[in-house]
C-alpha cells in the first residue's frame, strides 16, 4: 500500500515471495507457508477504469485464474469455495485476499494476494483442512514457474473482466465451479447452525442458499461447518 500511496506501483506488477510468516487470510485469519514450498504472489491492479460495482467480479476473475492454473494439474474435484478459496474435495489448496483502495468514491487500485499450496506436506494446526498440489499428484513442482503460469491466467481473466459482458460471464463461470453448489451444507449464522442448499453467488458477492426459502448471506456474517 505504501507504493500505491506514493504512486510508484505499476499496473500488473507481480511480487513473488519464497517465505511468508505473517500472511493474512479472510476475516483476519493467519496463513503461514514453509520456505520455498508454495506459490505466494501479490499483484497490483489499476482498476480506476472499472465500475466500482464490479469488485466481486474482480474477485471471481482472480479465483478463476487460480482455478485455471490448478485445473491443468488436477483433473477433478477442484472447486472455488465462497468467497475465493480454492478447494480440492473438502480440503483447502489455496486462498486469495484482495485489498481495495477507494478514493473519492473511485475504485483506484486493488492488491491481490494469492497463496497456493504447492510442495508443502505438513500444515501445523490445519492438517485435516489443507492440501497441496504435491499431496494430490505425488509430484514436486517449481513454485516460481507456476507463478509465471498463473500470471498468464490472471492476464486473460483480467482482460475478460474489462469486456462489456465480462463481469457477468465471470460470475457465471465462478458459479459453475462453486464448492458444494446444489448440495446441503451446515452454515452457522450467529449462534444458530442449520442446513442450507447452496444455490449461487450473486454479482455483489453474496451467497444465496435455501432452507425452505432462499436466504442471502454477506461474507463475514456466516461460517461454514465442514
Amino acid at each position: 500500500m505504501e507504493q500505491l500511496q506514493a504512486k510508484m506501483a505499476e499496473h500488473g506488477a507481480a511480487f513473488f515471495a519464497d517465505l511468508q510468516t505473517a500472511g493474512k487470510g479472510q476475516m483476519g485469519k493467519k496463513w503461514e507457508s514453509e520456505l520455498g514450498q508454495n506459490l505466494l504472489l501479490s499483484v497490483i491492479l489499476n482498476v480506476s477504469t472499472l465500475n466500482i460495482g464490479h469488485q466481486f467480479a474482480l474477485s471471481a476473475a482472480i479465483a478463476l485464474a487460480s482455478w485455471d492454473l490448478l485445473s491443468q494439474y488436477i483433473p477433478s474435484e477442484l472447486t472455488i469455495k465462497w468467497p475465493n478459496d480454492i478447494y480440492w474435495g473438502d480440503r483447502k489448496a489455496g486462498g486469495i485476499l484482495i485489498e481495495n483502495q477507494i478514493s473519492g468514491g473511485i475504485w483506484t487500485y486493488a492488491i491481490a494476494g494469492i497463496g497456493i499450496n504447492i510442495n508443502q506436506t505438513e500444515f501445523e494446526g490445519v492438517k485435516q483442512k489443507a492440501v497441496s498440489l504435491k499431496q494430490i499428484t505425488g509430484k514436486t513442482y517449481q513454485p516460481v514457474e507456476l507463478a509465471k503460469e498463473l500470471c498468464i491466467h490472471l492476464n486473460k481473466r483480467y482482460h475478460q473482466l474489462t469486456q462489456p459482458t465480462g463481469p457477468q460471464k465471470l460470475i457465471d463461470q465462478y458459479n459453475a465451479v462453486l464448492y458444494k453448489r446444489a448440495h446441503l451444507v451446515k452454515l452457522k449464522i450467529g449462534s444458530i447452525t442449520a442446513k442450507y442448499c447452496i444455490n449461487a453467488v450473486n454479482s455483489n458477492g453474496d451467497l444465496l442458499a435455501t432452507a425452505g426459502i432462499q436466504h442471502q448471506f454477506t461474507h463475514g456474517k456466516v461460517e461454514w461447518i465442514i
